[in-house]
């Protein structure tokens, strides 16, 4: 089986660098009158469909008193709606067209799914048409769903590490934290009312916001006929961001420490930046995803300074592209006895991060290798990659994810440093540790001790 895959993965390596990679992935697109995208992906391999509605919703509409409702209303999408009376004529319909369905709620998209036996293909089309448009938020099943949501936020807050990432977030996101918490707020969550699920519904649930992707074992001329005649009726509307645009995170004037004292194993540490995004920096966005990528391999000089030298148990750099501010996080775990000293070594390496010596062209190659391999591996399953492409069209739009591939290869040591220097070096950042209270006392841990350096400060005039 390795050998398998290492053959595999030697194979698409070699298309890569022989550059016969097309931009072109065989996604079909037509839009609709009413602004409706529909994106048809064929495989016939397997003689299934993936019916999937993306729509422009998450985190970053929701003012503090919509904390947390587009996760709901993902949960409420699964219930009554004009055609179907309540959950369980949901469920059964779904075991008549042999569906498996599923939703998520994110920051910046929230998106659902069937998928079922191709033969299915417009009763399923016409089943999704249903729940988008004509949900009924019965407040029977309204409030039987709240106590679902918020066992999820149970579950969450029973994992220490949680109470870690909300408040290193809090710190990074200020006043607008909860444009970037898709979880939400428990008390919003326990008082959403039907007109807040309708408000959302007449908001972001119009064609004009959304896209539709059908995948698997499909002719895009058959469905574009087929979303014709059930979504054709879907009323377009005003975009919901002409009044309401995302929000301005505020950057950070100065550094934010915080420690959470809470029994676990050994400290965790996470650090935190405003990354560049895809509205402003596109050229960064891929420059942070191939340096994250550096740094995560065993064989970079951050690895090794890190965690070879017995600094720290383990590390992982990463970088969310999304539309407004993609977090840069740093996530790690350590000894107490040699907490502060990791702490410090971090800020020795983010010192280093732009020097020339920093990485060698075999790790950059790599790293653009590898990120490309797996993402013409993540395509293999039509089905799980029906899912990307969605994320992708609501962040970035579809000619962002198209040139991916094109544009990492173009990353060069320059853009990986003006990366560096506009997003990471001498910039402010969140930081915070999780550390069990007798942990913390036994090496006098103090919020001071918890500063990468002094440049940021320094350049803010602090």
């Amino acid at each position: 089986m390795k050998i398998l895959k290492m053959f595999v993965f030697l194979l698409i390596l070699s298309l890569i660098q022989g550059n016969i990679m097309s931009k072109d992935l065989g996604i079909k697109k037509k839009i609709l009158k009413n602004g409706l995208e529909v994106l048809v992906i064929e495989n016939h391999s397997v003689p299934l469909v993936t019916i999937e509605i993306c729509v422009k919703n998450g985190a970053f509409t929701e003012p503090p008193e919509y904390s947390g409702l587009s996760h709901l209303y993902e949960h409420m999408f699964f219930k009554a709606n004009q055609k179907i009376p309540n959950q369980e004529a949901f469920l059964e319909r779904t075991r008549e067209l042999g569906i498996i369905f599923n939703g998520t709620t994110g920051n910046e998209r929230v998106n659902y799914f069937f998928t079922c036996p191709k033969q299915n293909l417009e009763q399923a089309i016409e089943f999704m048409r249903d729940a988008t448009l004509y949900p009924l938020f019965d407040q029977n099943e309204l409030e039987k769903e709240r106590p679902v949501v918020i066992g999820e936020y149970d579950r969450a807050e029973s994992q220490p590490p949680y109470h870690l990432m909300v408040a290193v977030n809090k710190k990074l996101w200020g006043e607008h934290y909860n444009r970037k918490n898709a979880l939400g707020e428990r008390s919003t969550i326990l008082a959403a009312t039907q007109e807040q699920m309708r408000t959302i519904q007449k908001k972001f649930y119009i064609p004009n916001n959304s896209a539709l992707l059908i995948a698997g074992d499909v002719r895009a001329e058959e469905v574009f006929k087929l979303v014709e005649k059930y979504f054709s009726e879907w009323k377009k509307s005003e975009d919901p961001f002409i009044k309401n645009p995302p929000v301005t995170f505020r950057p950070l004037d100065k550094p934010e420490t915080i420690i959470i004292e809470k029994q676990f194993p050994v400290p965790v540490c996470m650090v935190g930046f405003h990354g560049p995004d895809t509205k402003r920096d596109v050229k960064a966005t891929y420059a942070a995803d191939v340096f994250s990528n550096i740094l995560n391999q065993k064989t970079s000089r951050f690895y090794k300074n890190l965690v070879e030298s017995g600094l720290m148990l383990g590390i992982n750099v990463g970088y969310q592209t999304e539309q407004n501010v993609g977090p840069i996080m740093f996530f790690f775990q350590s000894t107490q006895d040699k907490l502060k000293d990791a702490i410090k070594a971090l800020g020795q390496e983010i010192e280093n991060f732009d020097s020339p010596d920093y990485y060698t062209d075999e790790q950059l190659e790599t790293a653009i290798n590898t990120m490309a391999v797996e993402e013409i591996y993540s395509r293999e399953s039509t089905s799980s990659w029906v899912h990307n492409v969605s994320y992708w069209w609501a962040i970035a739009g579809l000619d962002y994810y198209e040139n991916y591939l094109k544009n990492l290869k173009r990353v060069s040591r320059e853009d990986i440093n003006d990366y560096v220097r506009k997003y990471i070096k001498g910039k402010n950042y969140a930081i915070g540790v999780l550390i069990s209270e007798e942990a913390a006392k036994t090496i006098d841990l103090k919020e001071s001790d918890l500063l990468l350096g002094t440049s940021a400060i320094e350049k803010s005039g602090k």
